[in-house]
């Protein structure tokens, strides 16, 4: 059942990716453009998106949030809350593959419908960096576990 429910909602979120237009790397790169304000060449319907979407989702979390999860044992919260060197980097890195291309994950994936051979170099790449970060994240922790590992024996 949990599938099906991700389905839906999958189903779901592509719709109103593509209706709202941000599915189309030029809409999106005409929002991002705020300099062109002055000249009229502005879009700022995403912005009405985006805003419409984070009513949605609040309302949806205030309404769930006391009771139970409907198709797991618990819910998954955030529990991360500070603002880190990785959050802030990350956070850089998308904003800036964003806003060359005008795309972002959810879009991309979408846009593979298209078999346009740009968004699928660029889902092909974002998959690659996908792996790489988890490679380096894997690597980085087993250090940190050798490191304890002495320090713990010789405090037992």
């Amino acid at each position: 059942m949990r599938t099906v429910a991700s389905l839906v909602c999958g189903f779901i979120f592509g719709c109103g990716l593509l209706i709202s237009g941000m599915t189309q790397p030029a809409k999106v790169l005409s929002f991002l453009d705020v300099l062109a304000i002055r000249s009229g060449g502005w879009d700022p319907s995403l912005a009405v998106v985006m805003a419409v979407a984070l009513v949605v989702a609040g309302v949806g979390y205030a309404a769930l949030r006391p009771r139970a999860p409907v198709f797991a044992t618990k819910f998954f919260w955030p529990t991360q809350t500070v603002i880190d060197r990785q959050l802030v980097t990350g956070s850089v890195l998308f904003g800036v593959g964003w806003g060359l291309v005008g795309l972002c994950p959810g879009p991309a994936i979408e846009n593979l419908a298209t078999l346009s051979t740009p968004v699928t170099i660029f889902v092909v790449t974002m998959a690659l960096g996908m792996i790489a970060h988890d490679l380096t994240q894997a690597r980085s922790a087993v250090p940190a576990e050798r490191a304890l590992a002495p320090a713990s024996a010789a405090d037992g």
